[in-house]
């Protein structure tokens, strides 16, 4: 077992680290909204499905069940796939245990509406990253939807402390000190760079620098929304 999955299956059995919740992310919530005002329900609907990558316990995937879409989420926890079934009971969702590294074998092309990726591929390796980028590209409908939310290196001091004082082997990476997984930092520059022209941006949202007492005490965030060009 890797180690990434055993931390993975150690949090869901004891929450030692993080906080997890049984609501829906509230970074979703703005999303849906966001897209109510652009296009009405045109993306939430029976017609439409979601991917979530990285979904623990289903709780966004729930959410979006509830405006009749269907639904798939993959998440490298067994005990958090086993938590979301439980939790889904009943709905046109399913779910399975496996990284988000590599092909997506069982999602045709074009077949999605939405995918969600919400901190989760910052703990992929440049090579992964690039793989996620297409088949992202090559599952989602044209002018589909691609929520992206992860760490922001910007103007984050414990971002830079972590870059300096445990440096992985590509820039912007390091190995967490507590954790032991390898974990990318975008800064929105690279965001950009990185995404742009087969995604058009439309927002991006960015958490506050987190300091407290002078010192950096919570990494930053991200969350893009942007669109499959057509």
């Amino acid at each position: 077992m890797s180690k990434h999955r055993a931390f993975w299956n150690k949090e869901y059995k004891t929450a030692e680290h993080l906080a997890l919740s049984d609501e829906p992310s509230e970074d979703l919530e703005k999303f849906i909204r966001f897209l109510e005002r652009l296009e009405g329900r045109k993306s939430l609907n029976v017609t439409t499905r979601a991917l979530d990558l990285g979904c623990g316990n289903g709780r966004n995937l729930i959410l979006l069940a509830q405006y009749g879409m269907r639904g798939t989420g993959y998440d490298i926890s067994d005990e958090a796939v086993k938590i979301a079934k439980k939790n889904s009971d009943g709905l046109p969702l399913e779910y399975e245990a496996r990284s988000i590294a590599g092909k997506f074998e069982k999602i045709p092309d074009a077949s999605q509406t939405i995918v969600l990726d919400m901190m989760t591929s910052h703990f992929l390796k440049k090579s992964e990253r690039d793989v996620l980028k297409e088949e992202v590209l090559r599952v989602l409908k044209p002018g589909g939807w691609y929520l992206f939310k992860t760490f922001l290196a910007d103007e984050d001091q414990h971002v830079a402390r972590l870059l300096r004082e445990s440096p992985a082997d590509e820039e912007g990476a390091y190995i967490h000190p507590r954790i032991g997984v390898y974990e990318y930092v975008y800064s929105e520059a690279g965001i950009y760079e990185f995404f742009e022209p087969e995604f058009i941006i439309h927002k991006v949202d960015r958490s506050y620098k987190h300091v407290k007492d002078g010192k950096a005490f919570k990494r930053r965030t991200i969350a893009v929304y942007m669109q499959k060009a057509l």
